[in-house]
């Protein structure tokens, strides 16, 4: 299992047209399965899955505005399996602090797993 955890990203996603105009701060958790077994032993890069390639598509895929966060996370799972091939299941998680309730929220999370 690999993770990369509370990864910062400022980005344009809502439902709301003024959270795709002002923006925000989100908060991205990634978990994946993969082959990683060999590198247990080889002490190789080529052996496992590079956690930069992770972050790089991660960033990629917040940087496009979306009205829901659940489309963001199917977004970075499937891009993750399809440029990644090692992957066998990932877990996508994304936190937008403090979302427009009405009311004090400390935090909306959606996760997607596949």
């Amino acid at each position: 299992m690999i993770k990369l955890q509370g990864m910062e990203f400022y980005a344009y996603h809502g439902h709301l047209p003024e959270e795709r105009i002002i923006g925000r701060y989100f908060y991205v958790d990634v978990e994946v399965e993969a082959g990683i077994d060999k590198a247990i032993y080889t002490d190789n890069l080529k052996d496992t899955v590079n956690y930069q390639d992770i972050y790089n598509i991660v960033k990629r895929e917040m940087a496009v505005p979306s009205h829901l966060l659940e489309y963001v996370a199917g977004r970075i799972v499937n891009s993750l399996k399809t440029e990644l091939p090692t992957i066998r299941k990932v877990k996508v998680a994304i936190r937008k602090n403090n979302p427009p309730l009405g009311g004090k929220v400390e935090c909306a999370e959606i996760q997607v797993i596949k």
